[in-house]
């Protein structure tokens, strides 16, 4: 086989469009029973950030109002249709349990049913957002308080009765606090001082402007890409500090201590809590690549996608080119830049078999 795709998610499948296209032989394999799982996983209210317009893989539309926002569930469906349409090869409920080199640019795949998987080429697609981090403050909460992550947490009905404190302020901290205010006294708990841009700008698509001036597309060491990543921006859907507290949600200072069911803030404030939602960030899984240069303190190296590691890729990782690149709208230039270099080895190969032919 010549690719093998870790990953059967956005990253994944867009991986798969150009792979068919370039005509290599491919496979993409999945933990997930479907295609879209990992999105059907999510909070019930979850919506991409990207109006439709921006929200769709290569080559097929996705359906629906482009202004609006698609909801977790049509995405799942879409990614669906997506595999389906461009008759995608998949393996679902296949799990990568070790990932091994063999040779100069061979590679071995251990399955969780002991079946192994060789590819010449293998693409990383597992994403940017892989084990919720959880720091060890949590361990000074007592056992009567509920720990959740937001990967875990999937509705207010879930929850049970008491206090609410939601750790982290990023976009979906700030979703989830939102829709728990109206059954749970509701804290968020703020870290680094974060700025949102405007949903719409003189009656554009804020992503329309970004696209336009070319930001989307800034490289993440450059000035522009420097700034974007520090301040870490994202759309203010009526999630500002002003319009949560309208909704109910108290905010508080950075959580710095926890004892028994109180939490402590930086200002010395303290708060009693029933359950616990951590919303603050994610860390790769690399413990299954066990090929000697790939990883670092356990995150993945690459450079634009190309790890150190000849043969091996990756697709949808965050800022991996741009701003872009951990978006649906990005993921499938990323995606194709990646296939386009596998291609070019493949050439370069042939033609010094070629070569070598005719010497001999």
């Amino acid at each position: 086989m010549n690719v093998l795709v870790i990953g059967g998610g956005q990253a994944g499948l867009a991986a798969g469009y150009h792979l068919r296209n370039a005509g290599l032989t491919f496979l993409i394999v999945d933990a997930a029973a479907r295609v879209g799982d990992s999105w059907r996983q999510r909070y019930a209210s979850l919506t991409l950030f990207t109006p439709r317009q921006y929200s769709a893989l290569p080559g097929l539309a996705l359906g629906g109002n482009r202004e609006q926002y698609p909801t977790r569930d049509e995405f799942a469906d879409y990614l669906e249709t997506y595999a389906s349409t461009f008759s995608l090869p998949l393996r679902l409920g296949t799990r990568v349990v070790r990932l091994t080199r063999t040779g100069q640019c061979e590679f071995a795949a251990l399955l969780d049913n002991g079946a192994t998987i060789e590819a010449s080429r293998v693409i990383i697609a597992t994403g940017g957002f892989q084990v919720p981090l959880i720091p060890p403050i949590s361990k000074g909460f007592g056992m009567a308080v509920k720990q959740l992550t937001a990967d875990t947490y999937n509705a207010p009905s879930r929850v049970a009765s008491g206090p609410v404190l939601v750790v982290g302020d990023g976009a979906s901290g700030r979703d989830i606090a939102a829709e728990l205010a109206s059954f749970h006294p509701t804290m968020l708990a703020t870290g680094k001082p974060r700025k949102l841009f405007p949903e719409r700008i003189l009656g554009k698509s804020v992503w329309w402007w970004l696209d336009l001036l070319g930001l989307l597309r800034a490289a993440p060491d450059s000035l522009i890409g420097r700034k974007m990543r520090k301040a870490d921006a994202f759309p203010d859907r009526d999630r500002g500090i002003a319009s949560l507290e309208r909704l109910g949600v108290r905010m508080t200072p950075r959580l710095t201590e926890a004892s028994g069911s109180v939490a402590i803030f930086q200002d010395g404030s303290t708060a009693e809590v029933s359950t616990v939602i951590w919303s603050v960030g994610y860390r790769d899984n690399s413990s299954w690549v066990q090929i000697p240069g790939a990883t670092q303190g356990g995150a993945f190296l690459h450079v634009e996608g190309r790890s150190p590691v000849p043969g091996l890729y990756f697709v949808g990782r965050s800022w991996q080119r741009n701003r872009a690149s951990a978006l649906v709208m990005g993921v499938g230039r990323d995606a194709e830049i990646i296939v386009s270099q596998i291609m070019g080895q493949y050439e370069h190969a042939i033609a010094a078999d070629g070569q070598a032919w005719r010497r001999a």
